[in-house]
């Protein structure tokens, strides 16, 4: 099913959550734990994450040194087929612009047709780990809203090679990212809306926000929007947080301010696990404040960590 018919249909706010693929050479059981321990709280779809390839220096015994890319994290479609077959569940695998050509985009966008998966979240992804800039491969994509367009094509079935059209028409959900506090790499909140924007009126139904810690943001964010003309549904991402580093990394990583009681709270924690209990609080409290507020849904980042975010959604949904 769909995720735009799930959110157009629904009786009530929805809880989703994001996985990443296990590590290269990790064994699968480990995300299906994951999943069988959120199973209960009926959640509506599961996201899979996407990862490009890495940077890896290798010293060699003559003193060279070897530049390699691997990707860390393979198997998001192969992932997401797993999970849709096993549970039953709509999936919603990552599709990035990062480390892809526009081929290669087409080809994975055939792959999820022939397992009849029929969402994907489309996103520019990060620059390679070790790169301070993002750089599309030859043949990629700068920017989200043009694979976004390239899915809408495809959906009227025009592919990338002329001689196909009129072929098989796919049927995509789109989703997108946006941005609360901004990218991080937008100059501004009104250039990033733009973007946004552009994303929209390419063919994305619907918006899941970066993880933030101030609903006031994804308020102003939300009117924004709609001030933009942007009104397809907006669902807030959250994430626990759950470690004394966290309040150093969060903002660093994904351009967030976490609230002043929340620091003190967290640098004045006796130990590890009234961290984490403040931060499931905390968590607690902004979600319960969200749907009553009247959100579509909440997602949330997992991080492969199933305890916290369970902690979460029983205590709210």
């Amino acid at each position: 099913m769909k995720v735009i018919d799930i959110l157009n249909q629904r009786s009530g706010p929805l809880f989703t959550f994001e996985l990443l693929p296990p590590l290269k050479g990790h064994t699968i059981e480990d995300v299906y734990e994951t999943v069988d321990a959120l199973l209960p709280f009926d959640p509506a779809y599961i996201n899979i994450t996407s990862h490009q390839q890495e940077v890896f220096y290798i010293d060699h015994p003559d003193g060279t040194i070897e530049r390699r890319m691997m990707r860390k994290r393979p198997g998001t479609i192969g992932l997401a087929a797993a999970i849709q077959h096993r549970y039953s569940l709509p999936v919603v695998p990552h599709l990035i612009c990062g480390g892809n050509t526009k081929d290669q985009l087409e080809d994975q966008l055939v792959e999820l047709n022939f397992l009849n998966i029929e969402n994907v979240l489309v996103l520019r992804g990060d620059p390679v780990h070790g790169e301070h800039r993002f750089s599309a491969v030859k043949g990629g994509y700068d920017h989200s809203d043009a694979l976004v367009s390239q899915i809408a094509s495809l959906n009227q079935g025009e592919y990338l090679d002329g001689k196909y059209s009129g072929g098989n028409c796919t049927s995509f959900c789109v989703g997108v990212a946006g941005y609360p506090e901004k990218h991080i790499e937008a100059p501004n909140i009104e250039k990033d809306i733009e973007m946004l924007k552009r994303k929209v009126d390419s063919g994305a139904q619907y918006i899941v926000t970066q993880l933030f810690f101030n609903n006031d943001r994804f308020f102003e964010f939300v009117d924004r929007c709609a001030a933009h003309h942007i009104d397809v549904p907006i669902i807030p991402g959250i994430k626990p947080l759950q470690r004394k580093r966290d309040v150093q990394l969060l903002p660093q990583t994904f351009n967030v301010d976490l609230p002043v009681e929340l620091v003190d709270a967290v640098e004045n924690a006796a130990d590890a696990s009234e961290i984490r209990k403040i931060g499931s609080d905390f968590c607690i409290r902004q979600v319960a404040s969200l749907i009553e507020q009247g959100v579509p849904s909440v997602h949330f980042y997992t991080q492969g960590k199933a305890a916290a975010v369970r902690k979460v959604v029983e205590a709210t949904f």
